[in-house]
């Protein structure tokens, strides 16, 4: 029974709290989510997709050693200052439209639980509402963000929605593989989501990323999860408690992603929005040809 009621998608979470083990040592001291892609973080342009789908309120879960997340997105009267001295005029507009660009809200996750505990941080604030979920790790380039598409698919189906894409075998055993009833050119209905499976034991190819779109009612059911793979809260394991009640389903977003928190997608979102860039393009360009 559908006990809330369904609004539009107004509130997004951006769980954050993660060590960042493969990106060890550096990590020791700075969150993964802060790595910067040229010269703005990672979880710049995740914050960014979610302010462009018309998300209103960011609830951003942290952890220890997480503090440069808010310092970032907080005011810098002191920098500002010297900017405005030295008469750097576009760099005081980028800084002042940092601390303007939304009202983010920051939850401690006092422990690395998991996904699912993380996401659970956020309940008194999201109340009874529909809400989004962006992991702060993963960007996903298009015009339309992903995260518009998902809400578009939730206004139509007033349902959960996991963003998916196809991975290759070697990557399954990375991904919760979801199994579903083809309903559209894009979309599933989901049957079942297995965390990390043997490629030969998926049901598909299709894994969930980072982007997800859930109504208030996974909260119960990430609650009633016992710990799971890694003895943590997994989110996964809550989604297929959610699908038997209440209907699921997966949307094969378009765009491109980079998994920011494995080096080589780190890599190729650095040389590919370099390339985007008048200034660097033609010079990356040329280093690249330097390097065949």
């Amino acid at each position: 029974m559908n006990k809330k009621t369904r609004k539009e998608i107004r509130k997004a979470v951006i769980p954050a709290a993660g060590l960042g083990t493969r990106f060890l040592p550096v990590t020791k001291s700075m969150p993964k989510e802060m790595l910067p892609i040229i010269d703005k973080p990672v979880i710049h342009y995740v914050v960014e997709e979610a302010i462009n789908a018309g998300i209103e309120d960011i609830i951003i879960i942290t952890g220890r050693g997480k503090r440069a997340i808010e310092d970032y997105f907080d005011a810098a009267p002191e920098l500002e200052m010297q900017l405005k001295k030295q008469n750097k005029t576009d760099a005081l507009k980028n800084i002042r439209e940092i601390a303007d660009l939304s009202s983010i809200h920051y939850i401690r996750q006092k422990e690395p639980n998991g996904l699912g505990d993380a996401i659970l941080k956020a309940e008194k604030h999201i109340g009874n509402e529909p809400f989004a979920v962006l992991l702060g790790d993963d960007i996903i380039a298009n015009n339309d963000s992903c995260m518009s598409q998902l809400i578009s698919q939730y206004s139509q189906l007033k349902s959960s929605i996991i963003a998916v894409e196809q991975v290759p075998p070697e990557k399954i055993s990375s991904y919760g593989i979801v199994k579903g009833t083809r309903i559209g050119p894009d979309l599933l209905k989901v049957q079942d989501i297995i965390e990390k499976p043997r490629p030969d034991q998926a049901p598909s190819d299709l894994g969930a990323v980072g982007r997800y779109v859930f109504v208030p009612e996974i909260f119960d059911y990430l609650k009633a999860t016992p710990p799971g793979s890694g003895d943590e809260i997994q989110l996964t394991d809550a989604i297929c408690r959610l699908l038997k009640n209440h209907p699921v389903y997966a949307y094969q977003f378009k765009g491109k992603r980079y998994d920011t928190g494995d080096k080589l997608g780190y890599i190729e979102a650095i040389i590919d929005y370099a390339l985007e860039d008048p200034e660097l393009r033609q010079k990356v360009i040329k280093f690249l040809e330097k390097c065949r």
